[in-house]
């Protein structure tokens, strides 16, 4: 029970942030395009990178709990993949079809390749 709750209690902040970020994004550019979601799922993606590696690197005795609050519970709860799927559908329901493929196309391009660069970055720090 105890490791549920570190999981909700790191995905409630996890959730309170990609708000914070997504609310920014719309008063920054809009709602055209879902910028938000996008930075959410690139800086989730390279923070997951940096502390899995770290994790394993750096603290290779650190707690699982740790792990399933940060990973499983923040950064979980932060990444919006479910939020990515329903942009794509409104772009496309819209008959924005190229910018819904480009949407989705980037965000899976930029989303890994900035889990490797945070990987590489926590590498290089080891």
């Amino acid at each position: 029970m105890y490791h549920l709750f570190l999981v909700v209690f790191g995905g409630g902040i996890g959730a309170g942030l990609r708000h914070l970020v997504n609310f920014a994004a719309l008063r920054l550019v809009g709602p055209g395009f879902p910028w938000g979601t996008m930075a959410i799922n690139v800086s989730g993606s390279f923070a997951m990178g940096v502390f899995i590696e770290f994790l394993a690197r750096r603290f290779g005795g650190a707690s699982n709990e740790l792990r399933l609050f940060v990973a499983t519970g923040i950064l979980g709860g932060f990444t919006t993949f479910s939020a990515f799927s329903l942009d794509f559908a409104v772009l496309w329901e819209r008959g924005e079809v190229m910018p819904a493929f480009g949407y989705a196309l980037g965000s899976v391009i930029a989303s890994i390749t900035a889990l490797f660069v945070g990987m590489w970055l926590a590498r290089s720090f080891a």
